[in-house]
């Protein structure tokens, strides 16, 4: 029988996929490698909706994105600074 269950599978999947906010992109900053973001909840941050500036992770992530797009993202704290690790556009 296999260790791997489905069931311990498919949580540590959708814990992946819980991690994900929703937002919409209100600045993109290129010079400061910021974006500003008006968002749902941070549940793996414990903050509720609000509009923040976030650092990214990696400066291509800005190209992906223009004001106004809906976008899953993934922040996290890091060296004290709310970074944006993962980017999907909608």
């Amino acid at each position: 029988m296999n260790d791997r269950s489905t069931t311990g599978g498919a949580h540590e999947h959708s814990g992946a996929k819980n991690r994900m906010s929703h937002g919409e992109v209100r600045k993109v900053d290129a010079a400061a490698g910021k974006l500003t973001i008006r968002h749902g909840p941070l549940e793996n941050l414990g903050m509720g909706p609000m509009t923040m500036v976030f650092k990214v992770k990696d400066l291509a992530m800005l190209s992906q994105v223009k004001v106004g797009d809906s976008i899953d993202f993934v922040a996290e704290e890091r060296d004290g600074a709310l970074t944006m690790t993962e980017l999907r556009k909608q």
